[in-house]
C-alpha cells in the first residue's frame, strides 16, 4: 500500500467514530474529538526519523508492552510519549484491524465516556 492509500484507511477508521474531525496540526494529519482533543496523528518522517507512523493516545501499561514486545513496529514517540502514547510504523506489516483496534482504544482514551458507549454500540 502506498502512503496515501494508509492514510485513507487511517482517515476512514478515525472519522468513523462518533464526533471526530480532521485537521493538519504542526502539519501532520490530526484526528480530533469534538474539534478539541486530538487522539491520532499520522507522521511522516517526523524531523527526519524516516517513519511513516500513526501517533496515538493508548491506555495506561500500553505503549511500554507493545514497545517491548515489538520495538521494529513499535515506538515511544518524542512530545507525546511522556503521555503514554505510542507510535506505530504504518510501513511495516500494515493490518487494517490491529490499527482499527489502536485507533478506537486511542480513541476512548480520550473521548468523553458518552461517545465511547456509542462508538462501542456502533460496532456491535
Amino acid at each position: 500500500m502506498t502512503k496515501q492509500q494508509i492514510l485513507g484507511v487511517v482517515r476512514e477508521i478515525s472519522l468513523a467514530l462518533p464526533e471526530t474531525s480532521e485537521r493538519p496540526s504542526h502539519g501532520a494529519p490530526t484526528f480530533f474529538v469534538r474539534g478539541k482533543r486530538s487522539f491520532a496523528t499520522v507522521w511522516d518522517s517526523h524531523h527526519g526519523d524516516g517513519r511513516y507512523a500513526l501517533v496515538c493516545a493508548a491506555p495506561d501499561g500500553m505503549q511500554a508492552m507493545l514497545v517491548e514486545g515489538d520495538p521494529e513496529r513499535f515506538y515511544v514517540p518524542p512530545y507525546f510519549g511522556h503521555r503514554g502514547w505510542i507510535g506505530v510504523r504504518l510501513d511495516r506489516d500494515f493490518d487494517r484491524g490491529e490499527i482499527a483496534g489502536i485507533i478506537e482504544d486511542a480513541y476512548a482514551e480520550v473521548a468523553p465516556p458518552k461517545l465511547v458507549e456509542e462508538a462501542q454500540r456502533g460496532r456491535s
